[in-house]
């Protein structure tokens, strides 16, 4: 089986979020339009490198239909899908008996958490020790009982809380997988056939024709909600899966220094923007946009707003 692509793109040509931070707070300040916390600041790149990384795929199917063909135009395409590519990844999927269907990779650095539950036979609602809140909300949870996937279940606060009693003594397992998944590339058996996707109202028409039903050398596969189900239903192992990643979240990690009240930049557990370099001049200005939001000034709205929309403009030229 092809290992997961373990190759860390993410500090290659990378903007500095150190960078960018002072930079907003430079023209913030100097144009006395106030300050942006650190806390607000994470939030607010963290949004706009989603924004920029979402716009790719528009700006890419847009040059691909262009009618010119020359090496200018080649040149366009290829750029923006160098700048997809840094989120490209491989990863293995799991096979999940009871539900008959495989669970998609991650690979955002955070890890899978898991928690083993036993039933009482009297009590619907269990706590969670092992995962943490900020997991909860910012993972895909499955739950097996006895080893059968249910999704009869709601999370509430850091309790689960199933529609009925789980059995005395049954063996529960809850599992949260960091949710970075954006997009499914191809989906591959055994390292070497290529998976074909198929449609749900295809699949009993190809499953009732013996000349036309899926077999281990030409496997069919379903996507439906972020779940793989692969035919023929004997495969359970050995699919690997290339697919785009979400951007990391962006932190400026931060300590204060005793007896100080400013922050101090900590690059330990600072995450740098993922995007290239050549980003770095609109992320600013989108900050800077977002700011006037969080700062309650519209005159930063209005001069971010034209930059951020000349820059665009300029960029489709």
């Amino acid at each position: 089986m092809r290992p997961v692509n373990i190759y860390n793109k993410r500090n290659k040509m990378a903007v500095n979020v150190d960078i960018v931070y002072k930079t907003v707070l430079l023209i913030l300040n100097k144009e006395q339009r106030g300050n942006l916390s650190p806390d607000e600041f994470n939030k607010v790149a963290t949004q706009v490198q989603l924004e920029i990384f979402e716009s790719y795929f528009e700006t890419l199917n847009q040059q691909v239909r262009r009618p010119d063909n020359d090496t200018e135009y080649s040149d366009r395409v290829k750029n923006v899908d160098q700048d997809i590519s840094i989120f490209k990844e491989y990863g293995n999927a799991t096979y999940v008996g009871g539900g008959g269907y495989f669970t998609l990779p991650t690979t955002s650095g955070a890890g899978v958490a898991t928690q083993t539950l036993t039933g009482n036979g009297t009590s619907i609602s269990f706590p969670f020790t092992s995962i943490t809140s900020s997991q909860l909300a910012s993972s895909v949870i499955a739950v097996t009982i006895n080893g059968v996937s249910t999704t009869a279940f709601t999370i509430s606060g850091s309790n689960i809380i199933f529609n009925s009693i789980p059995a005395n003594a049954a063996a529960i397992v809850v599992t949260a997988t960091p949710e970075d998944f954006y997009r499914l590339g191809t989906v591959i058996y055994q390292d070497s056939k290529e998976v074909q996707l198929t449609q749900r109202n295809e699949l009993l028409y190809l499953n009732s024709t013996p000349l036309l039903a899926p077999t281990t050398t030409y496997p069919i596969y379903l996507y439906e909600n972020s779940k793989l189900y692969l035919y023929p239903q004997t495969i359970t192992s050995d699919i690997t899966i290339s697919y785009l990643r979400k951007p990391m979240d962006v932190i400026w990690n931060f300590t204060i220094p005793s007896g100080q009240n400013y922050y101090q930049y900590n690059p330990t557990n600072s995450v740098n923007f993922e995007l290239s370099k050549t980003e770095q001049s609109n992320i600013i200005l989108k900050v800077l946009l977002y700011s006037g939001v969080v700062i309650r000034d519209p005159s930063i709205i209005q001069v971010a707003s034209r930059q951020v929309q000349q820059e665009q403009l300029n960029s489709k030229q």
